[in-house]
Order: structure tokens, then C-alpha cells, then sequence
């Protein structure tokens, strides 16, 4: 039986990575000024093992915290598995960096936007040098945040490498529902085509976005023309964003055949290989992105009844290559096709040209591990 391990910790993002097309996780900066993968502000242990420490992450030495169970970023890319498929199977690594509460060490205060700024070009730069160090391409990762300054970050870092903002912006304090009442007001008056827009003016490499925009009553609440994925909504999704490459959360088992079957990334909570059948009546196929069907493939795969889809995923596991091993006619006739579904804007050529040895075009659906193998519960050690 599949027993999901805690998030951001190495056997789930080892798990995660090895499943689906990527994993997104979360960094933070420590006191020694290291880098810890964790998503808490405070530090996610049972409260009989701070022992009067500090709560807050930024203020414990990374060797306390990998005491605790949690990996640095550097370990995380030591390790063979994860380093394997994210540097030489073309995985994607989306990494989400985690900025301070503003009272906690290097938070900054509230107010102070030139110290947010370069405490998110500081851990970028970190973040660089063990990317270079560990060769990992730039076509492979994606860096992003709530953060308003992400662009002045990335311009004080001086970083080569894609990077996106968080929008709807959500501060780095308040609880979850404190956040969401400050964080609602902008996605009323963000429509996705301004979205779109806001991510064109400051070169974000793709869109990160939220579930709600997509998913009904929440699509029908922003302002501006409804998106959707289905029908007139996905025209109006796609002929908006234009192949930009666009990664949604949370993607539930419910929505996640619609999220792939309209051109976009779904970030998944479920890295359960016992999951092969969608509650939506479809056989699951978890890595359209590093592994992706061609027409025929996909109409095998939609045919797939609950009795013989195990059959069938099984057949296509074997005879479907990855795109590290795809000739160039089975890549072009593939963008063509992804192409021409999706309205996607650049050529066939100039998206080819994007694409690595290992990896497929930015635009290509994927399915990423959210933090790893998905999000658990509080605390994340010591559960």
C-alpha cells in the first residue's frame, strides 16, 4: 500500500521526481546563510523539539535543521536519483523561494522593500552557483515567489536562469485565511488576460497559476473574459495565452485529465502509483511531458475502460519513448501536434530550437510533484 511521504523531505521529492515530469518545492535561507528546502515560515517539528529555540527557520544553522530530517538544497541534488532525472531526464525542478516573516532574522520588517529584494536575490544567487555547480540546464527549472520585487531580485542576482512571479501576491505573514482575504481583492480585478500581460511586461519565463481561474464559480468572479477548460472558455484560454507556458494549482485527480487536455502543467498533491484510474472515468498517464503520446497513442489511451487499462498503460509504458529518446521526425510531428492544438504562437522550428536533448518545449503539458510527492500535514516531522 502507497504511504506518502512528508513534504519537501528528500524520500518524497526522490519519490516525486521519479513519478511524474518534475517536482516543485520550497527554499528558505538559513542562518549560516545556507539553503534548506522547506515551505513553513516556522520551523515544521512538534513543539516538544524546539526546546526554546527560535521558530522561525531563518533563524536555526542548516545542521540543526538536517538534525531534524530536513535536506539542504545541495543535498537534495547529491543525491543520484533526483540528480539523475532532473539533470539527464529532462525533469523539471520548479523552486519556489520562500521569503521571511518580516520579524523573523533577515525578514527585513514590513516596510522595508530593498531588504526583501536583495534577501531574494541572495538566495538566488545561492541557489545559481549549486544549479552551475551540478549542471543543471536552464531550460529544466523555473525560479518564482510571492514576492512584488521578483524582478529586481533576479536583476541584483544577475541570474541567466527563468524565473516567474507569484500573482495573486500573498505576504509572507497572516494566517491562510488572513492571506486570502488580502490576496482576494487582486484576483477580483486580475482577469487572466491581464495576468498574461503583467507576465509579458516583466519577462517571466511562464505563468504560475491558480486553480480558480479555471475552475467554475471561482473562473466566473475576476474581471474581464472567462477562461476555462472546457468549450468556450478553453478557446478563450488559449487564444489568450498563446502556448505561454502555464503550471496550475492545486490539480486534484477530479480536474487533472481536463488541465492536460488543455495544453497546461497541472501541480499534483497524488504521487500514489496505486492511482491509475481518475475518478473523471480515464486511465491516469502521469508523465505526458518526458514521456508524450503521439495521436494514435492518446486515442489508445482514451479508450481505456476501468477492466483493461491496466493493460493498456502497461502497453504504452513499453512502447512509448521518452523524448530523450525520440528521433527529430517523431519531435517534430509531436510540436506539431501540440501546436496546432493549442494556438500555440511560435513556429515549429523556433519551438524545437527551444527544446534540449532531454527535454521537451517549455509549453509541453506536464505533470509536477507538488512539494515532492504532495502536501501533508502539520507538523511535516514528527507527525
Amino acid at each position: 500500500m502507497y504511504c506518502q511521504e512528508p513534504e519537501n523531505t528528500l524520500k518524497s521529492l526522490r519519490h516525486g521526481i521519479s513519478f511524474f515530469d518534475g517536482i516543485e518545492f520550497d527554499i528558505r535561507m538559513t542562518s549560516d546563510n545556507q539553503l534548506v528546502v522547506h515551505h513553513d515560515r516556522d520551523v515544521s517539528i512538534l513543539q516538544s523539539r524546539l526546546q526554546g529555540k527560535s521558530k522561525w527557520v531563518e533563524a536555526w544553522t542548516l545542521a540543526d535543521l538536517e538534525a531534524e530530517g530536513f535536506v539542504s538544497f545541495r543535498g537534495m541534488l547529491e543525491d543520484p536519483v533526483i540528480r539523475e532525472n532532473w539533470v539527464e531526464k529532462g525533469k523539471m525542478g520548479c523552486i519556489e523561494i520562500k521569503r521571511p516573516h518580516p520579524n523573523a532574522p533577515m525578514g527585513g520588517g514590513f516596510f522595508s522593500r530593498k531588504k526583501h529584494n536583495q534577501h531574494v536575490a541572495n538566495i538566488i544567487k545561492l541557489a545559481d552557483k549549486i544549479l552551475d555547480e551540478f549542471n543543471v540546464p536552464h531550460e529544466n527549472m523555473i525560479y518564482y515567489a510571492f514576492h512584488k520585487g521578483m524582478k529586481q531580485s533576479t536583476q541584483l542576482a544577475k541570474t541567466l536562469r527563468p524565473w516567474a512571479a507569484l500573482i495573486p501576491y500573498i505576504s509572507p505573514y497572516g494566517n491562510k485565511t488572513t492571506q486570502r482575504i488580502q490576496s482576494f481583492p487582486t484576483y477580483i480585478s486580475t482577469p487572466f488576460s491581464s495576468l498574461i500581460k503583467q507576465h509579458n511586461t516583466m519577462g517571466s519565463a511562464m505563468l504560475p497559476c491558480a486553480i480558480e481561474y479555471f475552475v467554475a464559480p471561482y473562473n466566473k468572479l475576476p474581471f474581464g473574459k472567462t477562461i476555462g477548460l472546457k468549450g468556450k472558455n478553453l478557446h478563450n484560454l488559449n487564444k489568450l495565452r498563446k502556448g505561454m507556458p502555464t503550471y496550475v494549482w492545486p490539480t486534484k485527480p477530479v480536474n487533472e485529465k481536463l488541465i492536460l487536455n488543455a495544453g497546461l502543467t497541472g501541480l499534483s498533491d497524488n504521487a500514489n502509483h496505486e492511482l491509475t484510474w481518475l475518478p473523471t472515468g480515464h486511465a491516469r498517464w502521469v508523465n505526458p511531458g518526458t514521456q508524450p503520446l503521439d495521436k494514435q497513442q492518446q486515442l489508445l489511451l482514451d479508450s481505456a475502460t476501468e477492466e483493461n487499462h491496466l493493460e493498456i498503460l502497461k502497453q504504452l509504458k513499453l512502447e512509448v519513448p521518452t523524448w530523450a529518446d525520440c528521433d527529430d521526425a517523431r519531435r517534430k510531428d509531436l510540436v506539431s501536434m501540440w501546436k496546432e492544438t493549442w494556438n500555440w504562437k511560435k513556429t515549429v522550428d523556433e519551438l524545437l530550437q527551444d527544446a534540449s536533448g532531454s527535454s521537451p518545449p517549455w509549453q509541453v503539458p506536464r505533470l509536477i510533484g507538488h512539494r515532492g510527492s504532495g502536501k501533508t500535514s502539520r507538523p511535516v516531522i514528527g507527525q
